[in-house]
C-alpha cells in the first residue's frame, strides 16, 4: 500500500518510510549520524515521520525491549524557539534506557547528548483517548519525581526540523529518575521552579508553567494524539511532559542537576 501525502499530491513508498527506520536504527548501534531526512524527502509530514517512528518501535518491541514510558517534547516556549516550531511532538522510551540518582552514564554512549529537566508522572490509572480532559489527566498520575531528559539526536549535527526529530523518536536518548517522589499537589504543578545545574553551576530556570502553560495539559495532549492512533497509556508507564529550559549539552566528566529546591533535586554523571 502506497501513502499519500496529506498536503500534497505526492505518492510516498512505505518502503521509503522502512529505509529511512532502518538507517535511524543503524544509527542508533553505531553512533554514526545520518543526513537530515527532509532534504532526501521534501515532501516528507508529521504523519510521515511518526510512521518513520512507529517502524522503529515496533521493530524493538519484536527484539524483546520492555516499553516503559512515553514522552512529550517542545512543550516549551524555550523548546520550540530552540528548534522553530509551536507545537509538541511525543516519542518512547524503554526500561534499558532508564537511569537513577547518581547514576554515572558514558557520554560515549551518545552522539551529542543534551539533557532537559523535566517532571516524572507515574501513571496510576489508564488513559485512554481521545477526550481525555486536564482533571481526568490530573487524576490518573501517581507519584511526581524528579526526571531529567538524555535527548541525542540520530540527525548530523543535530540539524533537525520537526519531521527530523519525530522521526528520530523525538531526539530520546535515555530517561533519569529519581527514586524520591516529589511532595507537590497536581494543582501546584504550575508554580513549581525548577534550576537545570551543569557541574553545579546555574545554567538555566524555569517554572511548571513554562510547560505548555500546565504541566499536566502535555500529558492530556499525549493520551489524546496516541488514543486517535489507538494506543493507550498504561498505568505504571511513566511520562515526561516536557522540559522546564531549553536544552544544554554535556561532556564526559560533567554532572547534571534538575533541581526541585525544597522539595528534591536529580543528579546524574557522564562519565
Amino acid at each position: 500500500m502506497t501513502i499519500q501525502n496529506q498536503n500534497e499530491d505526492t505518492i510516498i513508498e512505505p518502503s521509503t518510510l522502512e529505509t529511512f527506520a532502518d538507517e535511524l536504527l543503524t544509527a542508533q548501534e553505531t553512533l554514526q549520524p545520518v543526513p537530515p531526512l527532509r532534504d532526501r524527502l521534501p515532501d516528507m509530514t508529521l504523519d510521515d515521520a511518526y510512521v518513520i517512528q512507529d517502524i522503529q518501535l515496533r521493530r524493538h518491541l519484536e527484539a524483546g525491549r520492555v516499553l516503559s514510558g512515553r514522552k512529550v517534547g517542545l512543550t516549551s516556549l524555550a523548546m520550540q524557539a530552540q528548534l522553530g516550531v509551536d507545537s509538541p511532538d511525543f516519542g518512547f522510551f524503554f526500561a534499558d534506557m532508564v537511569h537513577h540518582e547518581n547514576a554515572r552514564i558514558e557520554a560515549s554512549g551518545f552522539i551529542a547528548p543534551k539533557v532537559e529537566p523535566e517532571f516524572g508522572f507515574m501513571l496510576k490509572q489508564t488513559l485512554q483517548g481521545p477526550g481525555v480532559t486536564l482533571h481526568e489527566a490530573a487524576a490518573a498520575i501517581g507519584e511526581i519525581y524528579p526526571a531529567i531528559e538524555i535527548i541525542d539526536s540520530r540527525i548530523t549535527d543535530w540539524n533537525i526540523k520537526l519531521v527530523d526529530t519525530v522521526a528520530d523518536n523525538a531526539s530520546c536518548g535515555a530517561i533519569a529518575v529519581g527514586t524520591t517522589p516529589l511532595n507537590i499537589a497536581t494543582a501546584d504543578l504550575g508554580s513549581v521552579n525548577c534550576t537545570l545545574r551543569i557541574n553545579n553551576e546555574i545554567r538555566e530556570s524555569g517554572t511548571g508553567a513554562s510547560v505548555m502553560g500546565n504541566p499536566i495539559a502535555p500529558l492530556a495532549w499525549l493520551a489524546n494524539i496516541l488514543g486517535e492512533r489507538g494506543v493507550v497509556l498504561e498505568a505504571g508507564q511513566l511520562i515526561l511532559p516536557g522540559s522546564f529550559t531549553k536544552a544544554l549539552p554535556v561532556l564526559a566528566g560533567e554532572s547534571a542537576t534538575a533541581d526541585f529546591g525544597d522539595l528534591g533535586s536529580l543528579t546524574i554523571n557522564f562519565t
